[in-house]
Parts: C-alpha cells; sequence; structure tokens
C-alpha cells in the first residue's frame, strides 16, 4: 500500500504543475456554469418577459382575465399612439389596441421578441374565442422539482467535466508503459497491483478536490444551492468512483495513450449528454427520460436536486446506490482485462 500511496502523491503533483490539469478540472467548468446560467437566466425565471401590457378600449371579459391571471399586468392607454409611445419608451413591453370593428393590433418591441410573442398570443386567443366562452390565463406552476439555473448549471459542468478529470489518473499507466517508466517500476519490488491502485487513487484524489472546489467556487461566486454539505460530499464520492470506473474499464480496452483520450472523451461527452449535464433530459420524458437513469451524471443531478430541495441525507441513498451500482458493473466488466494494462 505504501507503494500505491507513493505513486499517487507523486502523480498528484505532476497533475498539480500541469496547467491544462487546472483548466479542465476547475476553470472551464466553472467558466461554462457562469456563461450558460447568465444566458439561461432570464428565460427560466421569467425575467425574459416584460409583461407590461397597455391596452387601449380592452373588453371587460379580456380584462378580467388578465388582471387575475398573476402574470400579466395591464396599463389603461388613452389611445394607440399613446400605447406606441409607452413601448417605445420602454415603459410597458407591448400594447393591445382593440378596434371598433373588431380587430386587434398588437404593439411590440423588436428587442423583446418573448414579450411581442405573447402579446400576440393573447391577442391571437382572443380573437379566436370572442363571443364564446371566457378567456381562462393562469400560471401554472410546475410540480416537478427543478433545479434553479445557476445550481443546474454548476452541478452539470462539475459532474460533466469530471469524467475528463479522472482521466488524467488512469491514463497515465498507459503513457508509462508507452514510454517504458512502467517496465523499470515493474523491475523493481513493486507490485503490478500497487501501481494500479496508485494510479486509480490519482484520478479519485483529483476528481473529489475538482468537485468540492467547484462546489465551494459555485456556491459563493454564483449563487448556487447544494444543499446539505454532507450530502454534496457523498454524492461527490460516489460520483468520483463511478466516473473512474468507466474510465478504467475503457483504458483496458485501449491499446495506446491517445486511443484511450478518444474513447474516454467520447464516452464523457455522450453519457454527459444523456444524463442531462446541459440540459434537464428528465422533462422530455419517455425512453429518452429513463435511459438518462443509466448515466451516474443523471443520478448525480437528481441527488443534488432532492438536497437544494431541503430533504436530508437521507434523500442521497438512492443516488449514491445508483451510481456505486454502476461504479460496480464497470468494475466487474474491466477486472479480467486488467493484467493488460500493466502487461502482465
Amino acid at each position: 500500500m505504501r507503494a500505491a500511496l507513493l505513486i499517487a502523491r507523486k502523480d498528484i503533483r505532476q497533475r498539480l504543475r500541469d496547467r491544462s490539469a487546472l483548466l479542465v478540472a476547475i476553470v472551464v467548468p466553472l467558466v461554462l456554469a457562469s456563461i450558460f446560467g447568465l444566458i439561461f437566466h432570464d428565460v427560466t425565471t421569467g425575467d425574459a418577459c416584460d409583461c407590461e401590457f397597455g391596452v387601449v378600449d380592452p373588453p371587460a371579459p379580456l380584462v378580467a382575465a388578465l388582471a387575475g391571471s398573476g402574470v400579466i399586468t395591464l396599463h389603461r392607454e388613452p389611445d394607440a399612439a399613446a400605447a406606441r409611445a409607452g413601448v417605445e419608451a420602454g415603459r410597458i413591453g407591448a400594447a393591445l389596441v382593440f378596434t371598433r370593428d373588431d380587430r386587434v393590433v398588437v404593439i411590440g418591441d423588436a428587442d423583446l421578441p418573448i414579450t411581442a410573442q405573447i402579446a400576440e398570443s393573447v391577442a391571437t386567443t382572443y380573437a379566436n374565442r370572442v363571443g364564446g366562452d371566457a378567456i381562462e390565463i393562469a400560471d401554472i406552476s410546475t410540480t416537478s422539482r427543478q433545479l434553479d439555473i445557476g445550481t443546474f448549471y454548476a452541478a452539470g459542468m462539475a459532474v460533466f467535466f469530471l469524467f475528463f478529470t479522472v482521466q488524467f489518473g488512469v491514463t497515465s499507466i498507459l503513457d508509462e508503459r508507452r514510454d517504458g517508466t512502467l517496465a523499470r517500476m515493474l523491475v523493481a519490488p513493486i507490485r503490478g497491483a500497487a501501481v494500479l491502485v496508485g494510479k486509480l487513487l490519482t484520478s479519485v484524489v483529483l476528481g473529489v478536490v475538482s468537485m468540492v472546489v467547484l462546489a465551494l467556487a459555485t456556491r459563493f461566486l454564483l449563487d448556487a444551492q447544494w444543499g446539505n454539505p454532507v450530502g454534496v460530499l457523498l454524492l461527490i464520492v460516489a460520483g468520483v468512483i463511478a466516473a473512474t470506473s468507466v474510465m478504467a474499464l475503457i483504458a483496458t480496452l485501449a491499446k495506446t495513450p491517445d486511443q484511450a483520450q478518444s474513447w474516454q472523451s467520447m464516452a464523457a461527452l455522450i453519457l454527459g449528454m444523456l444524463g442531462g449535464t446541459f440540459f434537464p433530459v428528465a422533462q422530455a420524458g419517455g425512453v429518452l427520460a429513463a435511459a438518462s437513469l443509466a448515466t451516474p451524471q443523471a443520478w448525480f443531478l437528481r441527488g443534488v436536486e432532492d438536497l437544494a430541495a431541503g430533504d436530508g441525507v437521507g434523500a442521497v441513498a438512492g443516488p449514491v446506490f445508483a451510481m456505486l451500482a454502476f461504479a460496480a458493473l464497470m468494475t466487474a466488466l474491466a477486472l479480467p482485462r486488467v493484467g493488460r494494462l500493466t502487461g502482465r
């Protein structure tokens, strides 16, 4: 065990001096989480819609429906000219002008396309149903749990790049086998198992450190709500073990370091996309949502959702078990081929 710890310490120190490793493990996921959070924040929170509508000669049923919706605020305007001026000045987001010949004119701002589309939708609904039943407009909130956009992308980018981070430890054994340093280590009184354990420890330590740093950084810089720290740590450890097992299995199948890195990158990308690290795949439903549960990324995000909702540490038992079961399966597939890594 001492030999494995020495190998892991040497590799960790080497990776900490590697700027590319720091970029992949911390800088890039943090930057992408910030960018995605800023891009989609307004859309998901509703701030992208300036639902302050001006109305000219509106019919009473429509006023009643919109006023009670809790979504749209109405401002009565004296005429179309005043409504247009209000839109141009930014005082209102859009305007609905009801004419005497039963037409509805929508005045929108080109810089607020979502607001203009909502106003047009209201006008179309009214025009199609005029003379019929009353119009109903309601704010229907989702009953399923969903992370706020900052936390979602903080967790998503962290677990997505985790699979790239753990590559550094696992594939280094292939680099040393190619460069001849592995053969020299095995000539010394060091068992091949110690080398493998040392490389796996490197991956685990790098993965845990990068995830913890990202969780802390996004908590204070992006206001991500991860939830109970103990539960988060359990999810991180289980996720790191799952990621390391996948990368280890692929390393046993590859013949060269370049081939291993290529296959590992493809696996990380496919699992990440299917696991919903970029977009919440679970909301798609059907086969895609079911298939996502075959990935550790999806279970990691589900665990973070439970913790962010205020659930206790016990809420992550299911996601942690699922990720460890995934790791056990990958390890079982890798074990018969482990000897190929050391050439024995």
